[in-house]
């Protein structure tokens, strides 16, 4: 019979060992509904936790959104390689060493150091404008980029003072909601703060729907294709939208041909061509093309001739419907590596090869379609500006990122006003327009259709003015 007290004593014991404070089982992670460390299976119940963890985090001072940033941060590098394969196994595209360097470089993720305080004094006193947060803003990731999206933005928008509710894209939400778990678990054992983060398990249109709807979401914030973009710029509320891209690179009879060449196989074989940014298409010089042309293995390129391109196009693309002059994309091959997609048409190409590239005209599909997949089209053109204006065509007036290789200013300028993209890189890959090899920051999201550009901290805030009068000055 002591035995047995003794027993049921310590089983007591051990669960008052595992209950907080406030009598939540540590590892619950939520105070609302069935949250698994931020993860939810309804809208309404990771709203709500959502809501309780943004009241608690703007009682805290700043200095804890500094630990809050760094814990993400810490976590993506410490555990990138577990991570990136866990997405790499899930969503079955890219490559799992540049999942794993995505992760890694969520490190250069700008946080609270982004944000300022604006003074003007004069005669009539000190007004002061700070930068506030909104709220619970709504977060859709896209399947190219799970984690590292949710990553980047949860960065931005909890250094502005915010919380986030995810609707992951259905084929990436288990990394997404483990990411979310973990990073959760990391903030509250070094802040106490809960559901910072918040995640639906079994993400659908519908529950994206909710999320643009629901009144306690303040703003959204989008990554992803043509679709769910319209969805968002649809909403009522304030949509900040990442949308896609269709990036040309043009190379003139000035440019660095080896340059062009590595710059162009490092932007677009990164991820398998995954990135919104990378080089999809390029136009080239009748005077240099051939050199362009046999430039590329040096980097890892293998070109494709006429038949093999063919072949490519046709699994790659089917043909338009409706009368519709859009071809429709076979998903199938998203992401493969570029041997894979050799395989596909009876080719062996050597180890080492990051991407297959050929002469086309623009008619080819790979030209005009946004196609991510490690095959680069080469397009030959008669000079510098027919080079741009088929640029500023396949671009398709996206306003994302183009290119351009040139030792020629004037060239740069014309081409930098006509394509009015948000990102414009000269002589160097697609990533160094996010400070990845160029100046700058980076982020996941690209903000085109909206026009926020490349989103930091300062994005996800909104402006409040404090006016001081007269005596309050103290000059």
């Amino acid at each position: 019979m002591q035995a047995t007290e003794q027993a049921i004593r310590q089983v007591v014991q051990e669960v008052l060992a595992q209950l907080g404070s406030n009598g939540r089982m540590n590892g619950s992670g939520s105070a609302h509904g069935n949250g698994d460390w931020g993860v939810f299976q309804t809208v309404d119940d990771a709203v709500a936790a959502a809501e309780d963890g943004f009241r608690k985090l703007a009682e805290r001072p700043v200095s804890d959104r500094v630990k809050i940033v760094q814990c993400i941060k810490d976590l993506c590098t410490s555990q990138a390689e577990e991570l990136g394969r866990l997405e790499l196994e899930e969503t079955g595209i890219g490559r799992l060493d540049h999942k794993i360097q995505k992760l890694k470089i969520i490190a250069l993720v700008p946080g609270v150091e982004f944000l300022k305080c604006d003074a003007v004094s004069g005669d009539h006193g000190l007004t002061v404008t700070e930068y506030a947060p909104f709220g619970v803003i709504g977060k859709i990731t896209p399947v190219t980029h799970s984690l590292p999206t949710l990553a980047s933005n949860a960065i931005s928008m909890i250094s502005g003072g915010n919380t986030l509710v995810c609707n992951p894209h259905p084929s990436g939400r288990l990394i997404a909601c483990e990411g979310t778990r973990r990073i959760n678990r990391a903030i509250y054992e070094a802040t106490g703060l809960e559901n910072l983060i918040t995640i639906l398990d079994n993400p659908t249109i519908e529950t994206a729907n909710e999320i643009f709807e629901h009144r306690g979401v303040r703003i959204i914030c989008v990554t992803g294709g043509p679709f769910v973009a319209r969805a968002a710029m649809q909403s009522r509320k304030r949509a900040i939208v990442a949308g896609p891209g269709n990036p040309p690179v043009v190379v003139d009879e000035t440019a660095d041909i080896d340059n062009a060449a590595r710059s162009i196989i490092t932007g677009g074989a990164f991820d398998n061509n995954l990135l919104c940014i990378g080089e999809k298409e390029v136009f080239a010089v009748e005077s240099i093309f051939d050199e362009l042309l046999n430039a590329m293995p040096r980097h890892g390129g293998y070109q494709l001739n006429c038949s093999q391109i063919d072949q490519l196009t046709k699994l790659a693309f089917d043909p338009p419907k409706d009368g519709s002059d859009h071809h429709v994309l076979n998903r199938d091959l998203v992401g493969k590596d570029a041997s894979v997609l050799a395989e596909m048409i009876g080719l062996s190409v050597p180890a080492g090869t990051d991407l297959l590239y050929g002469e086309t005209d623009e008619s080819n599909p790979f030209v005009p379609e946004e196609q991510m997949m490690p095959f680069v089209p080469f397009v030959r053109c008669r000079d510098a500006m027919q080079g741009i204006e088929l640029a500023k065509k396949h671009e398709h007036g996206f306003g994302h990122t183009s290119m351009i290789h040139s030792r020629n200013v004037r060239t740069m300028t014309i081409m930098g006003r006509e394509m009015n993209t948000t990102l414009y890189v000269k002589n160097g890959p697609s990533s160094a327009g996010l400070g990845l090899g160029g100046e700058g920051y980076l982020s996941f999201s690209i903000a085109t259709p909206t026009g926020e550009g490349v989103t930091n901290p300062l994005t996800f805030t909104r402006q409040r003015r404090c006016a001081m009068v007269d005596e309050l000055r103290i000059i």
